[in-house]
């Protein structure tokens, strides 16, 4: 029995050494730990999603233990497998992709473990909770805005492709294209990073020098497409983001991006730990939670200051 014990130890501290490391909050919540699995905390919309969960923790007297995935899906299933190993009460997973995802669900379900996603869902395997944005029609809103905005050919910079919320913001992005006046030319991934954003915009000028518009379907993609623009930006190509971080808001009252889609990264994180307490505790849970997203432009813009 001890060394089952030793061997779990182990395994947890191969994990965070090998997938990011761990950090644990709070504490008062007697034997309740709860294992937070986030897909990266290279972006400041999931540092601040981290941030409200790391807040709920603390108020409801849990110890919150937080590893990040540095969005590789392989490290994310190790991650959760050493949680349930380790003794959490409950798991919730940021998934790096929603595919890919599965292993880790099963895992936690092997182990009896509660799992619940936030921001993004898990294709397969039981979930107690989903607490997520509706990614549909803020990509709905998105197009709708770009539209209001310019005429023409724009292009599309994708997220991680596995992901539900590229997914998601594709499709309501497709469907919100029949309330204006543009057409969408080409889309490609970006990974929802702002140095690839970059890179996938440059080479896409090339090839379609005359846009008028992007939609990218996070803000890192849309400020590193803002880089690639140079004077463009704001002028005669607008670009419209998601997410509502800092550097977005910026960007907007800059001028150089017309619009974002705000998400509540911190209310997802809170949301997100108050369901797995709950399941942690055997009470009942919201299957699932929808937190609200707000187009931001100029006009609005002091709304989403704080």
């Amino acid at each position: 029995m001890e060394f089952r014990g030793v061997a779990a130890l182990s395994a947890l501290t191969l994990a965070l050494t090998a997938c990011g490391s761990g950090t644990t909050t709070g504490g008062g919540g007697g034997d309740i730990t709860i294992g937070l699995a986030i897909s990266t905390l290279d972006n400041p919309y999931f540092v601040a999603l981290k941030e409200g969960a790391e807040k709920a923790a603390a108020e409801l007297g849990v110890r919150l233990t937080v590893v990040d995935a540095q969005n590789d899906a392989t490290n994310q299933v190790d991650q959760v497998q050493a949680f349930t190993t380790r003794g959490v009460k409950a798991v919730v997973i940021n998934p790096v992709d929603s595919e890919q995802a599965a292993p880790a669900a099963k895992a936690a379900a092997n182990a009896g473990v509660p799992l619940v996603a936030v921001d993004r869902t898990v294709d397969e395997g039981e979930v107690a909770s989903e607490v997520t944005s509706d990614n549909v029609q803020g990509g709905t809103l998105a197009a709708i805005e770009l539209g209001r905005a310019v005429g023409g050919d724009v292009v599309h910079l994708q997220g991680i492709p596995g992901a539900s919320a590229t997914r998601d913001r594709g499709r309501g992005f497709e469907q919100g294209l029949n309330s204006g006046g543009i057409k969408v030319v080409a889309s490609q991934p970006a990974d929802f990073n702002r140095a690839k954003g970059l890179d996938v915009m440059t080479n896409l000028l090339q090839a379609n020098p005359g846009i008028r518009g992007v939609f990218a379907d996070n803000d890192e993609m849309a400020l590193g497409a803002i880089k690639a623009l140079g004077d463009r930006a704001g002028k005669d190509v607008q670009v419209v983001g998601f997410d509502g971080t800092p550097d977005a808001l910026q960007a907007v009252e800059d001028g150089t991006m017309v619009a974002t889609v705000a998400q509540q990264p911190d209310v997802l994180g809170r949301k997100a730990v108050e369901q797995a307490v709950k399941a942690a505790r055997g009470e009942g849970v919201q299957e699932v939670v929808d937190v609200e997203v707000k187009v931001v432009t100029k006009q609005n813009l002091a709304e989403f200051r704080k």
